[in-house]
């Protein structure tokens, strides 16, 4: 158990390690979000090949892996959009609306089984995003491309259990990646920054990490039951609130702290009725 924990750890750092990568592009006005997300595609499908067999390639002529990969190609890019303006840890915490849309569409799509407790959880968790963004009320307006970013992560979820029986985890990661990156490459091309050492080393980090930390992040899952590593899905918060700080100085304010709680409570909450 100490191993998958510690594999957690390290997968729930990596990934908003990239998109501290892909933030420091976006905000400095070198890169465009849309070209964060293609070569990102490009490289973790590059990462993938070797280790994925030739029979995955036919699930590129299933439709239902075309939608899949639309929708990381949304939620890449809105998260991006995002990002480039917005600090990382409001950016997580709206972010983190995906698991409660992701509940829901099981319910009512896949029947999975819900409670009325866990629901109660969900709707606070929604609460704890609400604090966060204030729409209206001296939130950002860009935190809703956050929002937008969580959505498509919760329905990317709901698919990826409504397809699981159609490969491995790293065939449909694979597959996923190589659709997302036809999809994206002529945007990709079209907003190519000027290649330098620093640009070529953060382009590199922004994929790198985030596929690193998501194969690590499938390993764990082979080793311990998901239900009990789930909770710590949310170290992937302290992680961007403690990389904000550190290359930002950026802070959050009161009520975003206080939104970050209630949607980490909820989550934990949630998590352990799981198991």
């Amino acid at each position: 158990m100490l191993q998958a924990v510690t594999l957690m750890f390290v997968a729930m750092s990596m990934i908003p390690a990239g998109d501290l990568c892909g933030k420091l592009l976006t905000s400095s006005g070198i890169a465009t979000p849309a070209f964060i997300a293609s070569s990102r595609f490009v490289i973790g499908s590059a990462l993938l090949l070797p280790f994925v067999p030739l029979r995955a390639y036919s699930l590129m002529k299933d439709r239902r892996m075309w939608l899949r990969a639309l929708l990381l190609v949304g939620g890449i890019v809105s998260v991006q959009t995002a990002l480039k303006t917005e600090p990382m840890a409001d950016v997580f915490a709206a972010f983190f609306i995906g698991p409660i849309i992701s509940y829901g569409l099981s319910a009512v799509f896949l029947r999975e089984p819900t409670t009325w407790l866990r629901s109660l959880l969900m709707l606070v968790g929604f609460a704890g995003v609400i604090l966060v963004v204030r729409p209206g009320f001296g939130g950002s307006i860009n935190l809703l491309w956050a929002v937008l970013a969580g959505g498509f992560y919760g329905c990317f979820l709901t698919t990826g259990r409504w397809l699981s029986h159609l490969g491995s985890p790293l065939e449909l990661s694979l597959i996923q990646l190589l659709l997302a990156a036809l999809v994206m490459l002529p945007m990709g091309l079209a907003n190519l920054p000027e290649l330098t050492l620093s640009t070529s080393i953060l382009t590199l980090g922004s994929a790198a990490f985030s596929m690193l930390g998501n194969l690590i992040l499938l390993f764990a899952y082979s080793k311990v039951a998901a239900t009990k590593l789930a909770p710590m899905v949310y170290f992937q918060l302290i992680a961007a609130v403690t990389l904000g700080w550190a290359a930002f100085g950026q802070l959050p304010d009161m009520l975003t702290w206080l939104g970050l709680a209630v949607v980490v409570s909820a989550g934990l909450g949630s998590a352990l009725l799981r198991r």
